[in-house]
């Protein structure tokens, strides 16, 4: 009745849809233009050749793909994000598209909000709605009756699709779900195209590129042939052959093979994969953004002791602080749990009567309560931000400053305890956060985590550099950092980001290790001036403070139990918050662009050879090269195996470094390993018209099973930068090549080659073709000795060293 609640329709993963997708590529697409055209022009041979071709690389590719996706949609449906809806009187999770209007949902700190729906009930409930508004504070929801009318941003009683909860909690009506919401709406504005990733740019460039050199070829060929008087027909099937022939047809089907593969080794390993792409952006990593808690120390943090305002001991100051803590509402907190671990107040003649609930400017939250003795507030939160509304004399305050430099170098979080008797009025606000009394503090122990220094070790030699961003103060953060092996010297803090211009702070940011006691803001500068440097930027985030950042990020992760919007903003979900778990992720990225990049350096280079090779002989032949057909059936075969590229073993000297999409690497070994295909093609004309006066169906005979055996072999060549037999091949890649190999050499004495216009050859031919091949594959080796000792190594631009 009213359909799923998401803002495009839901497109259910069907085999007709994935099939649909393969040959709706313009590549398929122009082949049946030439199949259209040969058999309007009575070449049925050519039309059933072509035909065949679209029909078995469509059922390849579909194949390989419907089983990649299958794959990808049954691990990303274990991260859908859920609600909790009243359902048969009880709250149960639901996942977000199957909410309808009439239900109850109850929302909590950390929320994503699936609806829009009306305020029954709620306990200080703050919704940040930036992405519907442009209003950057949060927005106080409670029950209530607005004006037919009023602004979005002014409809207090209401909560919309696509804000989140950033404090208190709430009961709310659904009344609009997926087209129509506001968020649904105004959808022309909210789903814009999201920012460009690594990858997706690195494809389009490449696109670009092989654009370019399919139209010069092309054109190229078809004018000059046609200025020579050849048929026009067959000379427009044998450029668009040409075109086809120089494309790597199948890097759709290879990229979603590679994706879902990785996507799987990564699960296994603890990290659920939201969005297929992020994988290689992860692999491209060069700097990891995250906290400090529950990464470089254990989460677990508890409770040391309670002191006064002169550091004795107080259990008047505990009491006090659970009181709070059990009262709020706000956002959840280790801290709270382990005041309330450490004492349970006994709240049976306390009243509640207001809470200023948390925010990242003020630091501190504040409960009003009333008992027997009258009214009071207290209020508890970060040092500087608690003693800022005390009334305390300048002696007090710097012997304080002192003790908690003193806890803070040491490694222990402190929290400030405050209060102050009030009159009981109608409400109560910020205002009455002035003038407070400092009752005293609690210190807490975040130990570091077993094994992080390790695993930050793993990721420098990976090339990651790791940096801190928190919210947490200077002191405790240097100790964490140096304890796990971390450089600590280079700091910046919220205040000082604040006084950098944006030029000034992509510079200030490259150098510093630990930003430290910054608001969310300033995260999300410090992501943007990272990446400003050229740096490719992950953020591991689990708050709602975290959202902006990850948003802004390269690439983001968050774990299982983060709140809502943060899980929603990653691209990884971690089962377990672990550096060692990112750093296999990051490997396993790196892999899965070694095969991409595989893939698309041994197709270009190989086929960017053979089809100049069939321009140029076209100019100078008395016959073409090769038909269309034969192009085609060549670029079919040799694509078999490529596709197994897929699933290839990786060098380990492939991950050991960032590495990023480069045209001009790309449009270098295509040209140098192109010529060399060239030199070898144009050998193999020699012998075959100087050598054995080769007659026209010999030549095409001869060239087809040299052509076919170089693409064959080049992919093992290319596929690493050892020697290609130090490095093994994976098993498909492996035996399908050996397999066409062999079929290659019998190629020309099968039955039904005449169909294609092929004749046996003689076999002292195939043997010379066979040595040609071989020579081939030495200097192909030559080639690309010569050619990684002259690159510069991948490097990451300015990456700051971990170690002091």
């Amino acid at each position: 009745m009213f359909g799923r609640n998401e803002l495009r329709d839901h497109e259910r993963l069907t085999r007709l849809r994935v099939l649909w997708s393969q040959l709706r590529s313009p590549l398929q697409l122009l082949l049946v233009f030439a199949a259209a055209a040969s058999a309007a022009t009575g070449e049925w041979t050519d039309a059933v050749i072509v035909l065949s071709i679209v029909v078995v690389s469509s059922g390849i590719g579909y194949t390989r793909e419907y089983k990649a996706n299958l794959a990808a949609e049954a691990l990303q449906s274990q991260i859908r994000v859920r609600a909790n809806v009243i359902r048969d009187g009880a709250a149960t999770p639901i996942p977000f598209g199957e909410i309808v209007p009439g239900d109850i949902i109850l929302l909590a700190a950390g929320s994503l909000i699936p609806a829009d729906a009306v305020v029954i009930a709620s306990s200080d409930c703050y919704v940040s709605e930036a992405a519907l508004t442009g209003e950057s504070f949060p927005v106080e929801k409670r029950p209530g009756i607005v004006e037919e009318g009023t602004r979005l941003a002014e409809r207090t009683n209401c909560v919309f699709a696509g804000s989140n909860v950033r404090s208190g909690t709430a009961r709310c009506l659904v009344v609009s779900t997926g087209h129509s919401t506001q968020y649904g709406s105004i959808a022309t504005r909210l789903s814009l195209r999201p920012p460009e990733t690594e990858f997706d740019r690195g494809v389009r460039r490449f696109g670009y590129l092989l654009s370019v050199a399919m139209l010069a070829i092309t054109l190229a060929v078809f004018a000059v042939n046609v200025l020579h008087g050849r048929p026009a027909i067959e000379t427009l099937l044998f450029a668009i052959a040409l075109a086809v022939g120089l494309s790597p047809e199948l890097l759709p089907a290879v990229l979603s093979v590679s994706l879902a593969r990785g996507a799987q080794a990564m699960s296994r390993r603890g990290v659920l994969v939201r969005r297929l792409n992020a994988i290689e952006n992860l692999g491209s990593m060069d700097v990891l953004c995250t906290d400090k808690t529950g990464t470089l120390t254990e989460g677990a943090v508890k409770l040391d002791e309670a002191y006064d305002a002169d550091g004795r001991p107080s259990r008047r100051v505990l009491e006090l602080a659970a009181m709070n803590a059990a009262t709020e509402t706000g956002l959840s907190s280790l801290l709270d749990d382990a005041i309330l671990e450490g004492f349970t107040p006994n709240l049976a003649s306390i009243v509640k009567l207001a809470e200023v609930p948390f925010d990242f400017t003020r630091k501190r939250v504040s409960v009003v309560l009333k008992d027997g003795a009258g009214v009071r507030l207290i209020a508890k939160g970060a040092f500087d931000h608690v003693l800022e509304v005390c009334t305390i004399d300048a002696e007090a305050r710097v012997r304080a400053e002192r003790q908690y430099q003193k806890w803070s170098e040491r490694g222990v979080r402190v929290i400030a305890v405050a209060g102050r008797d009030l009159e009981l009025k109608q409400s109560y606000g910020r205002e009455d956060e002035k003038q407070l009394t400092l009752f005293g503090f609690l210190t807490f122990l975040d130990r570091p985590k077993a094994g992080a220094s390790e695993a930050l070790a793993d990721l420098y030699r990976l090339g990651v550099s790791v940096k801190v961003i928190t919210g947490d103060n200077r002191f405790v953060s240097r100790h964490i950092a140096r304890l796990v092996g971390m450089r600590a010297e280079r700091m910046l803090t919220g205040n000082e980001i604040d006084k950098f211009s944006e030029d000034a702070l992509w510079r200030a940011a490259e150098e510093t290790d630990l930003f430290v006691e910054v608001d969310p803001n300033q995260k999300e500068r410090i992501i943007r001036s990272l990446r400003k440097a050229g740096h490719v930027v992950g953020f591991l985030g689990d708050g709602v403070n975290d959202a902006p950042a990850m948003h802004s990020a390269d690439t983001s992760l968050s774990v299982e139990e983060a709140v809502d919007v943060a899980r929603q903003a990653a691209d990884f979900v971690l089962l377990e918050k672990d550096l060692d778990v990112i750093r296999y992720g990051i490997e396993e990225g790196r892999r899965t662009f070694a095969n991409t990049l595989k893939y698309i350096l041994t197709t270009t280079s190989a086929n960017l050879g053979n089809m100049v090779s069939m321009a140029v002989g076209s100019l100078f032949l008395p016959f073409l090269p090769l038909l269309a057909g034969q192009i085609l059936l060549n670029n079919f075969l040799s694509d078999i195996p490529a596709i197994g590229i897929a699933d290839d073993t990786v060098d380990v000297e492939l991950t050991q470094e960032p590495r990023r999409w480069d045209m001009k690497f790309i449009g270098r070994f295509m040209f140098e390993f192109g010529i060399l295909s060239s030199l070898f093609d144009l050998l193999t004309f020699g012998i075959l018209l100087y050598v054995f006066r080769a007659s026209a169906e010999e030549f095409r005979t001869g060239w087809f099973v040299e052509s076919l055996l170089t693409e064959l072999v080049i992919a093992l060549v290319v596929r690493t930068r050892r020697v290609f037999y130090a490095s093994r091949p994976g098993s498909i890649l492996l035996w399908s090549t050996v397999f066409l190999a062999a079929v290659t050499l019998i190629w020309p004495y099968l039955p039904f080659v005449r169909f294609f216009g092929f004749v046996p050859l003689p076999v002292e031919m195939v043997f010379l073709l066979t040595g040609v091949v071989i020579l081939y594959v030495l200097f192909a080796e030559a080639l690309k000795r010569w050619f990684y000792r002259d690159s510069p190594k991948t490097h990451v631009i300015g990456s700051p060293h971990l170690w002091g």
